[in-house]
């Protein structure tokens, strides 16, 4: 049995990296590179572009960054004859990978403008050995993630990569490190990094430049794992390999087809923005949407539960219609799941960016939480505020959920909004449930619509605790004072919301 040591080569390309290149000849070698300057129109993403082909694919311009001298030589020294190890046949290796890229390197950095915002842009050429890491692939990384903290600029990955180089051994495993170290720097800086998985992104690269970034964006059908297709157990399910798999398992934000990724990454960079366009004042906070139900009060405890779980009552996505511009989702908590009952991401309104995270009226699940705690941190790290919309019966309580860690997923997401150093709005749009909606709803900064309620529990299981029978139900929930005026008096909420 194969046992790990994934986060070497995570596919065979990555051992010798000229299985590509013979078999798809030559045909786009140097003589297809894209020079710096204005991209093709035409010019469309795929799997198995160059490096240089995928860069012109997003970048309206750009031009190559200044290539750093390999780490502890001495400037244009050459390095040690067939690499760290003198693994025999290597110099001869790269020799060859060179004149059919016209690439002296796996990866290209370039400084591009997408959009309107400038940006570091790493590239990874595939048929150059397998897109693997080696030392001077770390050189070109790093110096490329410190020129962005210099500047203030995002840093945008289109990785195509096999994993780390076999023939540097472990001088190519522990650029990984190096890799993450950068990355946690930027991180630090309040800069974004996002990611597009191209074809394959196993692997190191996988778990560093991928898993890493804020937003991860793949392109359909793309090979995506810390396991490439040589070191996998045979028995495994081929689709938990794909982008596909990954976003159903929580583990990227979207799969975004070729013709709409240069698109989606301009709206990402212009929502994600940088330091310079945040400023080092205070945040102003989110406004408080209006109401889009009925603007009357409700007369009873039952009566507001009533309004509440109606059918046509307005939900999260009427209100994020009304209130963004335009707007872009994350999904996933990182950890194996998503929930579909909650919207997490990003939007513009009036020319300000806020991050939002919506309920959607059903039983939030821990994978919803942790996804919400996530993009709380990532808003209070750029420091863009928070709208939340509370909308949940209760926390989903069956025994998948305890499985899944549902405690410690509401700890978490209550612990995100407690410590957020940007200011988070709330808004109660519906169903008020314990816990669970308690844990979106911003500490001392939440408002309510006419149409909802906010309540210890249930009045129904309240009832049912306390061994009353169905006829007292509604009693119960006038006794629990859930109304949204009743909130009001007892100093739970600060305002009720009217319809403009």
């Amino acid at each position: 049995m194969r046992s790990g040591g994934n986060g070497g080569a995570g596919d065979r390309e990555a051992v010798s990296g000229e299985a590509d290149g013979r078999r798809k000849g030559d045909g786009a070698a140097s003589g297809e590179r894209a020079p710096g300057g204005s991209a093709g129109a035409a010019t469309l993403p795929c799997a198995r572009l160059t490096a240089r082909q995928a860069i012109a694919a997003v970048a309206d311009t750009y031009s190559e960054a200044a290539v750093p001298d390999g780490r502890g030589t001495a400037p244009g020294a050459p390095s040690a004859p067939d690499g760290p190890l003198g693994w025999r046949g290597y110099d001869d290796a790269r020799t060859r990978a060179r004149e059919r890229t016209g690439e002296d390197e796996s990866v290209v950095t370039a400084l591009a403008t997408i959009g309107d915002r400038e940006t570091v842009v790493l590239s990874f050429e595939f048929r150059y050995l397998g897109g693997s890491l080696g030392e001077r692939t770390g050189d070109r990384l790093e110096a490329a993630y410190t020129h962005a903290r210099a500047h203030g600029l995002p840093v945008v990955s289109l990785i195509a990569t096999g994993g780390s180089r076999m023939q540097e051994g472990m001088r190519a495993l522990t650029q990984l490190q190096r890799v993450a170290r950068q990355s946690a720097l930027n991180r630090a800086a309040g800069l974004p990094q996002l990611a597009v998985l191209r074809d394959p992104t196993t692997g190191g690269g996988w778990a560093t430049l991928g898993a890493a970034a804020d937003v991860i964006l793949a392109l359909p059908g793309a090979q995506v794992g810390f396991a490439g297709s040589r070191v996998r157990p045979p028995d495994a399910d081929p689709f938990a390999y794909t982008a596909e798999g990954q976003l159903a398992a929580g583990h990227i934000d979207a799969v975004v087809p070729p013709d709409r990724l240069r698109a989606t990454l301009q709206r990402w960079l212009q929502l994600l923005g940088t330091p310079k366009e945040l400023g080092t004042g205070g945040v102003e906070p989110a406004p408080t949407p209006d109401a889009l139900g009925p603007p009357e009060l409700p007369e009873t405890g039952w009566g507001a539960v009533v309004r509440a779980r109606a059918a046509g009552r307005p939900r999260a996505e009427a209100y994020l219609r009304a209130y963004f511009d335009d707007r872009e989702e994350i999904s996933g908590d990182r950890c194996g799941g998503a929930d579909p009952g909650i919207r997490c991401g990003f939007g513009r309104r009036q020319g300000r960016t806020i991050a939002f995270a919506a309920q959607c009226g059903t039983a939030t699940r821990p994978a919803g939480f942790r996804t919400a705690a996530r993009l709380v941190r990532l808003a209070d790290r750029l420091g863009i505020p928070v709208l939340t919309l509370v909308d949940t019966p209760g926390a989903a309580n069956d025994a998948a959920a305890e499985r899944a860690g549902a405690g410690a997923a509401i700890a978490d997401t209550f612990a995100a909004l407690a410590t957020a150093r940007v200011p988070v709005t709330s808004l109660l749009i519906g169903e008020g449930g314990s816990g669970g909606a308690l844990a979106l709803a911003a500490p001392d900064r939440l408002w309510a619509t006419p149409d909802s309620y906010f309540s210890v529990i249930a009045p129904e299981l309240a009832a049912a605790i306390l061994k009353r029978d169905e006829t007292q139900i509604h009693q119960t929930a006038d006794q629990l004072r859930i109304r949204p005026q009743d909130l009001l008096d007892l100093g739970v909420i600060r305002g009720i919301v009217l319809p403009a």
